[in-house]
């Protein structure tokens, strides 16, 4: 994968803004929330504002060839900076062109920024404490969202490509991309919900009772009832028998006294340490959870022997987050993957895959259409 990133321009800091975010690492153009999402990645810096950078790009398109160009800019830039479907496609039939964007071509102004969208498609409306305001994701999950379909359509669109030979435009609408998720809420509006039962829950399951975080002597435990079964097992525990009652034998009986039984569990749930909690309720074949904070997610047994790791220059070694499935390829590579690129690393290489001369390199180097 090569990223494209653009050439200085004036008093702004060269290539992604993303590369100077977070602590400072080794180098100066390699900060901390840049490498995760780029480690195994080459880059070139092109000028696309420019005539030749965009000549340049052509180039680079017919001649190494390419099989997929994905682009994450203002739709209405497509054109104006040459890197619209028509005009790459017709050098390439064959080519698969993504675009993502923040609400797709139709809205060619929208900038795409993964907050934004959780507010507009009501993320943050049925996250966090119902009485308190609306409250943000922990991970850009918007962002992420979008990435995995803009890579689940490509690879349908590669499928397509080996029985065709034909290219495909795929857009991608991070707003609609986010709205799919929202399954379990948007048709809840014509089944006889209100929109106040369609907002924040804190961390309550909205059906299902007794779904939630209960304080431990020490922490937190995550005790999840999904059914009646599981709550005659949970009340058949010495321990917690005084829940019982015959209007609590059903979901919707429960749902009727859930503030109460919230506090009943409560009371004595903080009577034990979480590991007790987690290993008096699995015992009864319930689901229950302590909650980890990320250096004990790091540690997880079902994750730790799974993670990606990548080395800074300097040979530190760097954790990264498991695949989301196993891939063969990862054991080969002992799991370990090149770290992020610095800035431009790789320009003089692919030009010169793409049979651009040391003359041709150097001439578009001195006319800034690469760094």
């Amino acid at each position: 994968m090569i990223r494209i990133e653009a050439t200085p321009s004036g008093d702004r800091l060269p290539g992604d803004p993303n590369r100077y975010v977070g602590k400072e690492g080794e180098r100066p153009d390699l900060h901390a929330y840049f490498v995760g999402p780029n480690v195994g990645k080459e880059t070139i810096s092109l000028n696309l504002k420019n005539e030749a950078g965009r000549e340049t790009l052509k180039r680079l398109i017919t001649e190494l060839p390419v099989d997929v160009f994905a682009s994450n800019t203002l739709p209405k830039r497509y054109k104006e900076l040459g890197i619209d479907y028509e005009t790459l496609s017709s050098l390439n039939p064959g080519l698969i062109w993504a675009g993502l964007s923040a609400m797709g071509p139709d809205y060619p102004d929208a900038p795409g920024y993964d907050p934004a969208i959780q507010a507009m498609t009501g993320f943050m409306e049925v996250t966090g404490d119902p009485k308190g305001p609306p409250t943000l994701c922990g991970v850009p999950f918007v962002d992420l969202k979008a990435g995995d379909e803009v890579y689940a359509n490509v690879c349908l669109a590669l499928a397509k490509k080996t029985q065709t030979g034909e290219g495909s435009r795929i857009d991608v609408s991070m707003a609609q991309a986010a709205a799919s998720w929202l399954v379990t809420t948007i048709p809840l509006l014509d089944l006889g919900y209100t929109q106040e039962e369609v907002r924040r829950s804190g961390n309550e399951h909205r059906e299902f009772i007794p779904v939630n975080v209960y304080p431990s002597a020490d922490g937190y435990v995550y005790l999840a009832i999904g059914n009646d079964g599981q709550w005659a097992r949970l009340t058949s525990m010495e321990e917690f028998s005084a829940l019982v009652s015959p209007t609590r034998d059903t979901n919707e009986g429960r749902r009727k006294e859930r503030e109460a039984i919230h506090v009943e569990i409560g009371s004595i749930t903080n009577r034990f340490s979480t590991a007790e909690l987690v290993e008096l309720f699995s015992s009864k074949g319930l689901v229950a959870a302590p909650i980890h904070t990320i250096p004990q997610v790091v540690e997880f047994p079902p994750i730790k022997e799974r993670l990606l790791r990548t080395e800074t220059p300097s040979g530190q070694t760097v954790r990264l987050p498991p695949p989301a499935v196993e891939q063969a390829y990862l054991t080969a590579r002992k799991r370990t993957l090149p770290f992020a690129p610095t800035y431009g690393r790789d320009t003089d290489r692919v030009l010169e895959d793409a049979g651009f001369s040391q003359r041709e390199i150097g001439e578009l180097r001195r006319a800034g259409v690469i760094a």
